[in-house]
């Protein structure tokens, strides 16, 4: 067979893989025959048949159709990593702008993996295919100016470290973005301490006497000389105070807890042969509570006598009997003759306002502690308090306005912050024990049943304190719970005595007295009779 020249042309076969490329090699065969060979694309594109030179057995067929399965199973394993590379390329070329719009990262892939590809199909051949190979490739990447698809090889060696910098960057642009969130964080903390600690050192500073700051206010009258004289001819055995009207005295906040609140005052005006109550409220109520039932107490009163009402509300008490004429005074117009307020937080106690106010340092601990003792211990109402706090007086006032036609009287004292207050005992109550054979103290005879004993407490003491608390931080006047200032109602006629009076000390008995000075009675009548004194003025001033 050496003298036949068979000539085997490799012609253009479809497969499934693709399409054959243009490129074309004719390789010479024991020095006689050629066949022409396709590569180039037979990678990416096409499948590979070969044919034996000099017989055709069912053995070469076979190798070529194991040689195309492999290059069908080779071109879809670089296809699946080109797809991977190509993602992470692409990223890497709109994050840095390495790639311009030209450039296609997807041909760079292909680009090296195919030569490759064609090496591995060739291979086993013939060394002449292999080195042809080799050769056009390198020609190829000498003929593009060292570069390979387009893009330069050297740019191939990049591709680690750009991944590298786009991770050191976003892991910089991370920790930079914590830390910042962070400071942004704690700025926002110590902005929240420095206003909180600003707030709660500041406390009622700018809220202390707002009612005479208000424009359009009506101005007070000062009624402290009248009054004096009446309070001395009342101790020289003048009394003045008429029988036609029906006295209800209304206590204030607490007053549930001290038995002896009114006590006193109730039994001197009932021995003057006057209709004296002592208004049954819940003291520890909210102040549109205690409103409505005192509304319904003066009806009562008012048709169980067919007499007007004179109203004395102390501390809170004031404020509820002024609540119930400025919501109901169309109904109460005709029943009520006067109203005096004494020692009464009509515009707000710095107390209460500096216990409850919100933004402070421990604002809601403090407000726990003291729900916990007035809704759970004392079985009381969170609003009986909040309602004497500057907010919400100024809404109330606000809201609900006083009327103008009925006489007004305002009284606020001064405690006393010397030492010897300290030791001052108040008597609050009476508290019944079993017949013990003790001395008997008081003019009371003791009996089978039992005995009373006084209750007293240091409650001057305690008075003493937060008036001294008070004129320290606020430099304000007190009774030790409301300040001179607050207890000013407008349009009304005010009384400042010269004695120095706690907030207590008008509705409970202390075991000091002296002889020479007026007691709480004696005060109480003062004020009513000064009271129905206006209310005569403001009826001639009708006529």
């Amino acid at each position: 067979m050496g003298d036949v020249h068979i000539e085997t042309e490799i012609s253009e076969i479809p497969s499934s893989v693709g399409h054959f490329s243009s490129n074309c090699y004719l390789l010479e065969v024991h020095g006689h025959q050629k066949k022409q060979l396709v590569h180039g694309d037979a990678v990416t594109n096409t499948s590979l048949f070969m044919d034996v030179l000099g017989y055709y057995s069912l053995v070469d067929d076979i190798v070529t159709h194991l040689l195309t399965l492999a290059s069908y199973v080779s071109h879809q394993f670089i296809q699946f990593i080109e797809d991977i590379v190509f993602r992470d390329v692409n990223r890497c070329s709109k994050d840095l702008g390495v790639l311009s719009s030209e450039q296609n990262p997807r041909y760079l892939c292909h680009s090296i993996c195919r030569p490759v590809a064609s090496l591995t199909v060739l291979e086993g051949k013939t060394a002449e295919l292999r080195e042809e190979l080799l050769v056009n490739t390198r020609s190829e990447v000498v003929e593009n100016n060292y570069s390979y698809g387009g893009v330069p090889i050297f740019f191939q060696g990049l591709m680690l470290p750009l991944f590298s910098l786009r991770f050191a960057w976003r892991l910089a642009f991370y920790s930079w973005k914590q830390s910042f969130s962070y400071i942004r964080c704690i700025q926002v903390q110590v902005q929240s301490i420095i206003f909180r600690l600003h707030k709660t050192l500041r406390g009622s500073s700018d809220d202390i006497g707002w009612l005479q700051c208000t424009p359009g206010v009506a101005p007070v009258e000062d009624g402290t000389p009248r009054f004096l004289e009446l309070l001395a001819s009342i101790r020289n055995g003048e009394h003045k105070l008429p029988n036609s009207f029906v006295y209800l005295l209304i206590p204030g906040l607490f007053s549930n807890h001290g038995p002896l609140y009114f006590v006193g005052a109730k039994r001197f005006f009932s021995k003057m042969g006057l209709a004296c109550h002592i208004a049954k409220i819940h003291s520890e109520a909210s102040v549109e509570h205690n409103a409505w039932e005192l509304k319904q107490y003066i009806e009562e009163l008012y048709w169980g006598s067919g007499k007007l009402v004179m109203l004395l509300g102390h501390s809170k008490g004031g404020v509820d009997a002024a609540a119930a004429l400025s919501i109901y005074w169309s109904d109460l117009k005709d029943k009520v003759a006067g109203l005096a307020l004494v020692q009464s937080p009509y515009g707000g106690t710095p107390l209460a306002s500096d216990i409850l106010r919100e933004g402070q340092i421990a604002d809601k601990e403090t407000r726990r502690i003291m729900e916990f003792l007035i809704c759970k211990l004392i079985k009381g109402d969170i609003r009986a308090l909040e309602d004497l706090t500057y907010e919400k007086r100024k809404e109330f006032i606000m809201k609900h306005k006083l009327p103008e036609n009925i006489p007004l009287l305002s009284f606020h004292s001064e405690a006393s912050i010397a030492p010897g207050v300290l030791a001052t005992m108040t008597h609050i109550a009476h508290a019944e024990l079993p017949w013990l054979p003790l001395p008997n103290l008081g003019n009371e005879e003791p009996d089978s049943f039992g005995r009373q004993v006084p209750v007293v407490i240091p409650l001057s003491a305690a008075m003493a304190v937060c008036a001294l608390h008070l004129l320290l931080r606020y430099g304000e006047k007190s009774d030790g719970l409301v300040t001179c200032r607050d207890a000013e109602v407008p349009g009304s006629v005010v009384v400042r005595p010269d004695q120095k009076l706690d907030h207590a000390w008008m509705v409970y008995s202390s075991r000091k007295k002296n002889p020479s000075e007026p007691d709480a009675c004696e005060m109480c009548e003062a004020l009513l009779t000064l009271l129905v004194e206006l209310g005569k003025m403001k009826q001639g001033e009708r006529k």
